[in-house]
């Protein structure tokens, strides 16, 4: 029987999405000095990054062949 592969949890997409959000964040910051505007860039990264990985997380099909046996007979 072949194995399940590990489901990618809300957990795992959130820290992506802030991790990109405090990324952007930061430099924007750095390059403005404007901790307002840094705010709402880091904001709507956030938001991008969380509707793009569940997005591309919903395109992926699910595969139930046995990795063993060859798809071809």
């Amino acid at each position: 029987m072949p194995k399940k592969k590990a489901e990618i949890g809300l957990r795992t997409y959130l820290s992506l999405a802030t991790i990109a959000g405090l990324v952007v964040g930061v430099l924007v910051w750095g390059g403005l000095r404007d901790i307002s505007k840094s705010l709402i860039w880091g904001g709507i990264t956030f938001i991008v990054a969380v509707v793009g990985i569940a997005t591309l997380a919903l395109t992926v099909k699910e595969d139930d062949a046995d990795p063993d046996q060859p798809r071809l007979k």
